[in-house]
């Protein structure tokens, strides 16, 4: 560009009146209103603030606004709704059948969730590379008006031919000596407007096609929810007891909730006073000796079972000692982890437990196989779900919206348990967090003592960075 401005200079000196940079139009400028402002010199105090991940985490924040309106207008068609029914209607309607289907359709919505988060942060990203090729073209505009001005100029007033009149020739020479400065430096910014324009319009082709692909993937989200409240609703009628049995323990566990301290003494009133919830307690012990009773013949068939990873769908106690289930267990919910145990936890003390941010109305799944100790409100957790895994083990999930599974219910890992709400929960676990997404604690305790859960997530979980939200 240096060789272009000394052009210039030259251009001056041989009385060549080039006009002078072209100012936009009114219209133009309120066009320009719309566009990214052009990015802060370097060295500037206000270079020093701009941060790109804030850039990055502001996209997210307006994609995931504009993909949320998409989901809440989207419908299903009477079809797909029959088609549903349908199948529903197809399945064995006996427990074991119906919960396994239950587990099938969390993992397809948990699937559907994290492709909908993918191309969330996608789409945020291609915004990005959006805004940056805009500001670049916005620092660069003096000077692409300088380029269009003097092709403007040679195009309506062209060098002279040597050859047409020999009075032409000083003339040719001024015209051939400003070119040689000139041509250089436009043919290199007018290659460089071009790539920059080449690349915005793949960018805005590559983010349509993402977003006609979220915009499926969310349908078929819809129709995964509408088969999961479909199979909820059989399998809570094909285990439905008395309901005034069901209303009074759900009364004395909001009494012992609400007189508990902590989820120790929590845990322990529950486990003893309510009535479900300590018989199946003694029906897993009990299972859990007749195992430890099994002949050696009889071990390695339970031993091959697992290996095949088809556990009795009947079962009454875990599958699998929890202690041996490291690096084999999925998150509850599709998100992203804000934090891990033993991480500054806002408030000046460490983390507890691990804290997940997930998407409006997410699913939420059975971590193991386990029996369901407390389901509802407790104190500034919010809603709140207990399970009793075996081995001293107790897994507890808060900041949900809605619980579908009740005290004394024996769940299988991977079974839809709760869904998370439309924003976080005010919850005294939450409240250092710098999100309004719906965020589930999870928490595990051995004996009564909080431990770090990464030992049990699988490897591609635990690989999740940091407050990636």
């Amino acid at each position: 560009m240096t060789s272009y401005r000394h052009a210039l200079l030259l251009a001056a000196a041989f009385g060549f009146a080039l006009i002078p940079p072209l100012e936009p139009s009114s219209p133009a400028r309120a066009q320009d209103a719309d566009m990214p402002a052009p990015p802060p010199q370097t060295g500037s105090p206000a270079a020093a603030m701009v941060d790109p991940t804030a850039d990055l985490q502001r996209r997210r924040n307006e994609t995931r606004g504009e993909l949320e309106v998409l989901s809440k207008n989207m419908k299903l068609s009477a079809d797909k709704v029959a088609t549903i029914e349908r199948n529903i209607a197809d399945i064995k309607k006996n427990s074991a059948d119906v919960r396994q289907a239950l587990i099938e359709s969390a993992a397809r919505r948990k699937s559907l969730e994290t492709r909908i988060l993918a191309s969330e942060k996608k789409i945020a990203e291609l915004k990005v590379k959006e805004d940056g090729i805009h500001a670049s073209l916005r620092s660069r505009r003096a000077v692409l008006a300088e380029v269009l001005a003097a092709l403007q100029r040679m195009g309506r007033n062209p060098p002279p031919a040597l050859l047409v009149t020999p009075d032409d020739a000083l003339a040719s020479v001024r015209s051939a000596i400003l070119l040689g400065a000139v041509v250089p430096g436009m043919r290199d910014e007018a290659n460089e407007l071009v790539a920059d324009l080449q690349s915005l319009v793949s960018l805005q082709a590559a983010a349509l096609t993402e977003k006609t692909s979220v915009s499926s993937t969310i349908a078929e989200s819809l129709e995964e929810e509408r088969r999961m409240n479909l199979l909820l609703a059989e399998n809570e009628k094909l285990n439905r007891r008395n309901i005034a049995d069901l209303d009074a323990e759900r009364r004395r566990s909001e009494e012992l909730a609400g007189h508990a301290d902590t989820l120790e003494s929590l845990i322990q009133s529950l486990e003893g006073e309510i009535a479900s919830v300590r018989d199946a307690i003694d029906r897993a012990r009990l299972e859990e000796e007749r195992r430890r009773l099994l002949s050696e013949a009889e071990r390695e068939r339970a031993k091959k079972l697992a290996k095949s990873g088809v556990p009795d769908k009947n079962r009454i106690a875990p599958a699998y000692a929890f202690s041996s289930l490291k690096q084999k267990l999925e998150l509850p919910v599709a998100g992203d982890v804000l934090r891990w145990f033993g991480d500054p936890d806002g408030t000046g003390h460490t983390a507890r437990g691990t804290t997940i941010a997930s998407n409006p109305g997410a699913v939420v799944t059975a971590p193991a196989d386990g029996l369901v100790v407390f389901a509802g409100a407790f104190r500034s957790y919010g809603q709140t779900i207990i399970l009793n895994a075996g081995d001293g083990y107790h897994l507890v999930l808060t900041g949900m919206d809605e619980v579908n599974a009740r005290q004394g219910k024996f769940v299988f890992a991977g079974e839809p348990i709760a869904v998370m709400g439309e924003k976080r929960v005010a919850s005294a676990m939450a409240l250092a967090l710098e999100t309004d997404r719906p965020t589930l604690y999870i928490e595990f305790r051995k004996d009564g003592t909080p431990v770090d859960s990464r030992p049990w997530w699988t490897a591609k979980e635990t690989g999740r960075a940091r407050n990636d939200s």
